[in-house]
This record gives C-alpha cells, sequence and structure tokens, in this order.
C-alpha cells in the first residue's frame, strides 16, 4: 500500500519538469515528430514521489530524457500528495481536468475501482506492442491487469509499474551496538530485542496509527500465522476470510500487547508517516517497519549513525508488490505521450538509476546495480519474490478499506476497543463489499 503513501514532490522536481519543451510523439511512432505538425502540446503529470527518492530521481531523469526525443512537448508536473490522489482520483479522473498519466495506487480497492468504473484506459495492446509484458514477471503483472469486476490477477492492463516495493524492518547499527542488540533471525528473537529496549527506556518501533503504517504492522503478525492460501482468500476472493480465525485474531491480540508492553508509543495513534520517518532519521527510535520506498530518503538523509534493514524475522511473506501502477485516464487528452513517457521509465538506463537510488527495478541490469545497499534491498526483495512472499497490502480488498484498517488500528494502539471488536468493525466492509461484487 504504500500503497505504497509517500511524501509530496519536492520543489526541485517540480522546477526540473514543469517547463520542458520537445516534439509529441505519436501512438504509432513513439518520439515521433507530433505527426509531422509540429504543434506544441502538454503532457500533464501526476505523482507524488519525492525528489530526493529513487522513482522521483529516475523518473525525473525520465522527464529529461522526454525532453530530447519530444521537441515540441511541454511537459507540466503538477506536484499531489498520496492521500490527496488517493481521496480524489475518482472525482478528478470523471472530469475535464483529468491528468494525460499518473501514478496511482495499485489493488482491487484503488485501480481496480477505477477501472471497473471506466475511469481508466485499457493498455493491453500498448503492453504488447511496447512489450511491457515481457518485461514485468508474472507476480508484478498480478497489479497490473483487473478483471470486469475490478479484481486483479487477470484480465486487461489498465497499469504498468516500473519497480517493485515491500516492507522490511529499518533498523539504527548504532543502538543496537549501544545496547547490546544483535540482528534477530527468528521472531523470538526479534521481541527479545525489543524487550531489551523497552528495559533500557526506549521505545523501539517508530510508529504512524493515522496512515498506513501501524496497518502493515498488523498485517504482518496476521501474515506469521497464514499461508499463501490464506492471502489468495483474502486478497482475490479465492475462499472464506475467517476475521476471528488465528491469523487476524492473532495479528489483533499481539499488537494490542505490544502498545501494552511499550513496544509501540501510545501516543503514535496519530502519527503521520512524515513524522515516523523524520523520528528515525533523527534517531530518537531504533526501528521502523515500512516500505523500500523509505530507502532512498534514508541513503539521502541519515548522516549521524550507521543503519541497515532485514525481513521480518520468521515470516514467510510480507507486504509487498509491483510499485504504484503508471495509469492514463480515459479522459486524458494525449494517450499517446503517456505511453511514451512510460516507455522511458522501463529503458534499462531508468531501471539501473532507479536500483542504485534505493529503489527495487523491474528491468535492470543487475551487473550495473553497485551500491551495496541497493543490492542489500534487491537481494531481499528477490528473496522474497523466490518464495512466493509478496503478500499485496491489507487494505487492497475493498474500497474505503485504506480508512477502515487506519481505524481500526487506531483503536488497538488507544485502546478503545477490545481486539475482538476492532476485528468485527473491521469484517463488516470487507463482507459487504464481497457480496457488492457478487462474490
Amino acid at each position: 500500500m504504500r500503497k505504497t503513501r509517500k511524501t509530496a514532490v519536492a520543489a526541485a522536481l517540480a522546477a526540473a519538469a514543469l517547463t520542458i519543451a520537445a516534439c509529441g510523439g505519436s501512438a504509432d511512432s513513439p518520439g515521433g515528430k507530433d505527426g509531422g505538425t509540429g504543434e506544441a502540446r502538454t503532457l500533464t503529470l501526476w505523482h507524488y514521489e519525492g525528489a530526493d527518492s529513487a522513482m522521483g530521481k529516475a523518473w525525473a531523469e525520465a522527464v529529461k530524457q522526454f525532453e530530447a526525443s519530444h521537441p515540441n512537448v511541454k511537459v507540466k508536473f503538477e506536484e499531489k500528495g498520496f492521500e490527496q490522489i488517493q481521496k480524489t482520483a475518482g472525482m478528478v479522473l470523471n472530469s475535464d481536468e483529468a491528468p494525460d498519466l499518473m501514478e496511482y495506487n495499485k489493488g482491487n480497492a484503488t485501480a481496480g475501482l477505477l477501472s471497473k468504473q471506466g475511469l481508466l484506459a485499457d493498455l493491453s495492446d500498448e503492453a504488447a506492442k511496447r512489450g511491457w509484458d515481457k518485461l514485468l514477471s508474472a507476480s508484478l503483472q498480478t497489479t497490473a491487469r483487473y478483471d470486469e469486476r475490478g479484481i486483479m490477477g487477470s484480465g486487461k492492463w489498465y497499469g504498468v509499474p516500473n519497480y517493485g516495493e515491500y516492507v522490511m524492518v529499518y533498523y539504527n547499527k548504532d543502538a543496537f551496538t549501544k545496547h547490546g542488540v544483535e540482528v534477530p533471525t527468528t521472531y523470538d528473537e526479534f521481541t527479545a530485542a525489543l524487550d531489551t529496549f523497552v528495559k533500557a527506556g526506549v521505545t523501539p518501533i517508530a510508529n504512524a496509527g493515522a496512515e498506513y503504517p501501524a496497518q502493515q504492522i498488523f498485517y504482518l503478525l496476521a501474515l506469521s500465522k497464514a499461508d499463501r492460501a490464506w492471502v489468495d482468500g483474502y486478497q482475490l476472493y479465492k475462499g472464506t476470510t475467517d476475521f476471528h480465525g488465528p491469523q487476524l485474531t492473532y495479528a489483533a491480540e499481539t499488537f494490542a500487547d505490544w502498545v501494552k508492553k511499550g513496544y509501540i508509543a501510545k501516543d503514535s495513534a496519530g502519527m503521520k508517516a512524515e513524522d515516523m520517518g523524520t523520528a528515525f532519521m533523527s534517531g530518537k527510535f531504533p526501528l521502523l517497519v515500512s516500505g523500500s520506498w523509505w530507502y532512498g530518503r534514508f541513503q539521502s538523509d541519515i548522516k549521524d549513525f550507521e543503519w541497515g534493514s532485514f525481513l521480518w524475522p520468521g515470516n514467510q511473506m510480507s507486504p509487498g508488490s509491483s510499485g504504484n501502477l503508471w495509469v492514463v485516464p480515459e479522459k486524458a487528452k494525449n494517450k499517446d505521450l503517456a505511453y511514451d513517457f512510460i516507455d522511458i521509465t522501463m529503458k534499462k538506463e531508468i531501471q539501473n538509476l532507479l536500483g542504485n537510488s534505493g529503489g527495487v527495478p523491474v528491468a535492470a541490469d543487475p551487473a550495473a546495480i553497485t551500491d551495496p545497499k541497493s543490492k542489500e534491498l534487491i537481494e531481499n526483495f528477490n528473496a522474497l519474490s523466490a518464495k512466493d512472499g509478496l503478500a499485496f497490502y491489507p487494505d487492497w480488498p475493498a474500497p474505503g478499506y485504506y480508512d477502515v484498517l487506519v481505524a481500526g488500528v487506531q483503536e488497538l494502539i488507544n485502546g478503545g476497543k477490545k481486539p475482538s471488536e476492532v476485528l468485527d468493525e473491521i469484517a463488516q466492509p470487507y463482507n459487504d463489499n464481497l457480496a457488492d461484487i457478487g462474490e
């Protein structure tokens, strides 16, 4: 879910992209002469990646390359936040204000819902013609394709991811050394490490209950008791999900217990993801559980301590998937230019830059990834992929489910409801959605 859930694009990227002149390519002739007319055109682009993130750096370079190959096109970059697009996309895309290309969250509740509503262009022909279907593995294509019900995994292409992502544990190596904590390799070692920090008066896990991070910890706890069949049942409706079964019961009860034990701060219920990230970068917390989208920023901004990452100990699966999608609104005025821009972001040069900047590329040359931390990031992603360990994100199954889970996990943090009551609350919208789609 990062979504992947990220910082708004900094002014530096906006300045780099706002005034770009080039020639429009046509759908039949990428990077061409705008049908030979030389007519000035505008590509309106929305995304919410920070300029110092891996994706921000790679896409800024893609803008430059687009400029070089399209001399009469102006790229109009409009700064948007993840939450802003998440809440307004349906309305904006159904109006004349739709951009030509935008980054959007993948999954049934987001891209799937918009595809079902007829708001996204069908990219199937472009995917075949431009070879995107060959560059993306079957598992990464899961989030690109949606059936007539808006359920991912099959049907037409409505989006194109050009990076992967997953949730991991970031840690402050200096804090671990100071408190004599080793990197845990089992779940028991993990909780023992958390106990060590608490005994020393340190709240170990940076958390943000007002946005996605808290629900991802909740989901990781559920995944510790789950298998692929359970994930497919929950995410793809291949079977019935019991919200009082062992997976979600363990997650709710353990999350509430972790707050009582001091692993997670009680005042984190109102924290935003940005506050969580900056608190970790300042050295206040020794651990942060979140996605690979933070990696590039941590590389750039953490100066005062050494840090690293590891997969959640003991789990076979973790939240993760392809990255967010490039989607082309059905009402976009310049679809051909949007397809050209997507194509550039899939080029090896852009993919290699993404990989060396702390991202997880989908079509890079492995030998070109030279940064040691980036290699660690990509190796952990490959380890998850190899064991079919990408479990998507907890808010994907139903429209509006993101807010349902935010509210539910906040109740676990502040103790407003018992775990069983929270499970009842999050079960109802999920089951209502199943009824709506006729499952």
